[in-house]
């Protein structure tokens, strides 16, 4: 694209280069420039020509005046309440919370399931066990296939592997 084509004649480019240096802004030289000139359009030029620096006599800044914020509707009013040791943290009103027995602290072996009763991945549905048996890529890959506990993907035997307090995985590694 020729400079005739976007505008750039040599007297702008030298009234632009000329601006530049005594230190305007780039929406400032593009109003003096006028004619369609953007500033996005200096400064692309300033970058094609290799103006980068500023001389050391320019203008420092302009301070900015801070603009006064409206202020925002207040939130829903929550109590604060410092936590100790007794009292654990409010749980939040729409969390659901999941207590498993006793017996789901305690991890256990993988039950062993015959090849014969897992089940394919079309043959899963919301209240079967999801828990994977085998190598995916082997022909005797499958899922459990058992009875999930309400509200989970696996069956009691398989929860008490995938969910375990911290503390006790902790304990378990070492």
């Amino acid at each position: 694209m020729s400079d005739a084509v976007t505008g750039w004649t040599d007297e702008r480019v030298e009234l632009l280069g000329k601006l530049w240096s005594e230190g305007l802004s780039a929406s400032q030289i593009a109003a003096a420039l006028g004619g369609g000139v953007t500033r996005n359009a200096v400064i692309g030029k300033v970058h094609r020509l290799g103006l980068s620096g500023r001389t050391k006599g320019s203008q420092p800044p302009a301070p900015r005046a801070a603009k006064p914020r409206a202020p925002s509707a207040p939130g829903p009013v929550q109590e604060l309440r410092p936590r100790t040791p007794e009292a654990p943290p409010p749980e939040p009103a729409s969390a659901t919370v999941l207590v498993l027995p006793p017996a789901a602290v305690v991890p256990a072996a993988e039950p062993a399931i015959p090849v014969s009763e897992r089940i394919s991945i079309m043959e899963l549905r919301e209240t079967t066990c999801r828990w994977p048996l085998g190598d995916p890529t082997s022909a005797d890959f499958g899922f459990c296939g058992g009875r999930s506990v309400t509200g989970l993907p696996y069956c009691e035997a398989h929860c008490r592997i995938a969910y375990q307090p911290a503390a006790e995985r902790k304990r378990l590694r070492a």
